[in-house]
């Protein structure tokens, strides 16, 4: 019951709600929702938190060899 629920918040939130939508700019960023997801007990949604920890890991490898040069 409450992955349905979840399921239908998420699904809510990605509608478009027609042509003359208006985005909300002042909500929640893509990390903040991701890390939310990651979180969650949806099936997979564990997968998000271990690719934002990979991107994470390769943004410092990154910065780290730049800060060499």
């Amino acid at each position: 019951m409450r992955q349905a629920f979840v399921a239908g918040i998420l699904l809510a939130a990605c509608s478009t709600g027609g042509s003359g939508s208006k985005v909300n700019r002042d909500t929640l960023t893509e990390r903040q929702s991701d890390s939310i997801l990651a979180k969650s007990s949806i099936p997979g949604a564990s997968a998000v938190g271990k690719a934002m920890k990979a991107a994470d890991t390769t943004s410092s490898r990154v910065r780290a060899s730049d800060s060499v040069q």
